[in-house]
């Protein structure tokens, strides 16, 4: 007798928690007690009901299917697998530092135009002023009153 599985495919908000454990289990293709276990060892944190109900959003069930992936189809272990979660997200903070960084680039450089531009009308001014007819700039202290 063979065991025909069909999958359950659902369209809900990305990271709020609307399957009970027995749906994402199902979701993920898992017995119950794994996700309990992955939990216990800090490797998915489902969101809780009042009741404390365990909620797992799509998310979640992802982060399932790729521990799954990694374990069965790259032979990782749990520890593997917790390192490799580590550094993703040490790269995904880095990589909102990175775009900080940038959006701040941009914006010194956009003060850097309008101060250039500034710097110019005060350039174009003092030419004009020198310019003038019957106009010196020669600083009063070294003007000679006469005696």
């Amino acid at each position: 007798m063979s065991v025909r599985r069909t999958r359950i495919t659902a369209r809900v908000e990305h990271d709020r928690g609307v399957f009970m454990i027995s749906v994402a289990a199902e979701l993920a293709e898992m017995h119950p007690q794994t996700l309990r276990m992955y939990e216990a060892r800090g490797l998915i944190e489902p969101k809780r009901s009042p009741k404390g109900t365990r909620l797992y959003s799509q998310a979640d069930v992802e982060r399932l299917r790729k521990i799954q992936e990694m374990t069965t189809e790259w032979g990782m272990n749990l520890a593997g697998v917790e390192k490799v979660f580590e550094l993703e997200e040490a790269l995904d903070r880095m990589q909102r530092k990175v775009n900080i960084l940038e959006r701040r680039a941009e914006q010194l450089q956009e003060e850097i135009a309008r101060l250039e531009e500034k710097r110019e009308s005060v350039k174009a001014e003092i030419v004009r002023y020198e310019a003038a007819p019957g106009t010196s700039l020669i600083p009063i202290k070294h003007v000679k009153r006469p005696s």
